[in-house]
């Protein structure tokens, strides 16, 4: 998946993945990441690519997200050029807080062998549960995605690998010149890089999912009664869905 956005007037690119929230709101107070890096995992160096397609406008820069939360599982995720640092989200209210904070994941290029993403909501007038599911990359050719940014708040697998990896270094010190971080990000705060990244039978529970291309051989999408998501876990959301 893709989208076009013009570059902004003042010609100043902006960073990836970013709902922005309204001046006034609960946004004025500084976010101390460093206390919210124990949820992070060691992450990889953003690649040119990436950067260019922002400045570029080739990808959204701003969003806001709706605030429920989605799972994806997959057997394995081989990427390069892939950072992490923490920052927020702005969220619409109807889902609770307007800002959600989030571990922040940028891979520039990724292999995902048996993709599942699925989203569980609560249907209203005692319609009870329904899941969603999408599949991809399970007929021997794995899914592939580039330029790929998500916001989650949990990360798992049975091994992950890291190469090059560098811990604690300055968020601000990932961005490319010109570039501008995050707006709930700040400076001096925590962040881990990596030249590449492998995690197997990896389980995530996320946001938002946004890539310049996102390609799923054997894509399958179903909906389906009850509370049946990629993964059974005891911090498995529910959303309620709102009409």
């Amino acid at each position: 998946m893709s989208s076009d956005t013009n570059p902004p007037a003042d010609g100043v690119p902006r960073r990836l993945g970013r709902g922005r929230p309204k001046n006034g709101g609960t946004a004025s107070g500084r976010v101390r990441w460093k206390r919210f890096a124990i949820i992070f995992v060691p992450a990889v160096a953003v690649c040119a690519g990436l950067l260019t397609a922002t400045a570029k406008g080739a990808l959204a820069a701003s969003f806001s997200i709706s605030g429920q939360e989605g799972e994806t599982s997959a057997d394995s995720l081989v990427g390069t050029g892939f950072q992490q640092f923490g920052t927020a989200d702005a969220a619409n209210a109807a889902n609770g807080s307007s800002l959600v904070p989030v571990a922040e994941s940028e891979i520039a290029s990724a292999q995902i062998t048996n993709l599942c993403q699925s989203l569980v909501e609560s249907l209203p007038l005692g319609l009870g549960d329904v899941t969603l599911t999408i599949r991809g990359g399970n007929n021997g050719t794995p899914a592939s995605a580039s330029s790929m940014i998500i916001d989650s708040n949990q990360l798992s697998g049975s091994t992950a690998t890291f190469s090059n990896i560098q811990e604690g270094i300055d968020n601000s010190d990932l961005s490319d010149a010109g570039m501008t971080p995050p707006p709930l990000a700040g400076t001096g705060n925590f962040a881990q890089q990596a030249t590449s990244i492998q995690i197997t039978n990896m389980q995530q529970i996320n946001y938002s999912t946004e890539a310049g291309t996102f390609t799923l051989p054997g894509f399958s999408l179903s909906l389906t009664k009850g509370n049946t998501p990629c993964f059974a876990s005891p911090n498995a959301p529910v959303n309620n869905f709102n009409l």
